[in-house]
This record gives C-alpha cells, structure tokens and sequence, in this order.
C-alpha cells in the first residue's frame, strides 16, 4: 500500500490518542520507518500489522479500528490536498456514487502502480444502492464500511451500511446494502 495510507493510520492514532501510543503502535507492529512517504509503496503486510497493533494497544476490535480509519480517512484525504477530487465526484451521496466506478481510476493517475480496488453499483435509487467491492486484498470489508459512512458525514447525509455478502463467508466479493436519506 502506498505510504499516505500508513500516514493515514499513524494522523488518526495521534489526533486521538497521542504520540506515546503512536509510538507503542509501532514497536507492537514491528515497523521503524521513522516517516512513511506518500507516494512510496509499502508491503501490505506492515499496514495490517499497524493495525493488528492498533486493535491490541487501544483495545478495540480490528474491525472497530478499520472502520474508524474508514472514517478518518475521507476527513484526511481531503485535508491532504485531495478534497477537491473527493468534490468532483459528487456534491451528493447519490452523485459521488455515481461517480465512483471512475474514481479510482483518477487516482491511479496520481498514484502510478496503484492497483485499487474496483466498485460497481447495482440496484440504485433515490435513498439506496447496492455497492460491490471487487479486490485482491483481503481483511479491509470494515474498512470500506468505515469510508462509506465517512463519505455521508463529509457530505452531510448520514448513512446506514449493512453487509450483505461477504468474502470471509464465501463470497466472491463483499456487497454493501448502502442507504441514506434522500437529499434534493
């Protein structure tokens, strides 16, 4: 994963917990790089030891922790110079979904060598859809969940997600029950 990712991590233990258990996280988690650079590519395996680490030393679930980075995320992202991509998608949750199939290909732009994932929208309407989450890496379904209800705070329509299929139970790929209150 590329360094903005684990950058992203390390923002979000600080702002709530402190850069003692930063550093706590870190030394849990086997990982010395004193600065993660954004656009440098980091082996999956160092983020999800971040946050095996994080899910230990805050006592929180890993799940509970990738849904709060999910959260975070979006709020980061758009501080760190990318909220005016995150507008483009969309003014509104119906819109950026719309949009998002196309999203990552944006990205991929600005990060060369980046394999995101892929989401296609099935089953839309004024107030739901159903979102599919196609990729290679396993473990980041809370995650995801924790970007969508990022999404629906950063643009001010709060949203339920539920998961209605899942890889870790056999599915090919996870799928989101999306819903949210319908905006003009």
């Amino acid at each position: 994963m590329f360094g903005m990712v684990n950058k992203a991590i390390e923002d979000m233990v600080l702002a709530h917990h402190g850069p003692d258990a930063w550093e706590r996280i870190k030394a849990r988690a086997g990982v010395e790089v004193e600065m993660f650079l954004s656009d440098e590519s980091y082996p999956d395996e160092m983020t999800f030891r971040l946050v095996a680490a994080a899910s230990e030393a805050l006592g929180a679930s890993a799940d509970d922790v990738l849904t709060a980075f999910g959260k975070h995320w979006i709020a980061y992202t758009a501080q760190e110079g990318y909220g005016a991509l995150l507008s483009a998608a969309g003014a509104t949750i119906p819109e950026f979904f719309a949009n998002l199939p196309n999203f990552h290909n944006r990205i991929a732009m600005i990060f060369p060598g980046m394999h995101p994932p892929r989401f296609v929208c099935t089953d839309i309407t004024s107030t739901s859809l159903r979102l599919h989450y196609h990729t290679h890496r396993q473990g980041l379904t809370a995650f995801v969940s924790g970007l969508l209800q990022g999404l629906g705070a950063r643009m001010g329509t709060p949203v339920r997600v539920t998961l209605a299929a899942s890889r870790a139970s056999g599915a090919d790929h996870d799928i989101f029950d999306v819903t949210w209150t319908h905006t003009p």
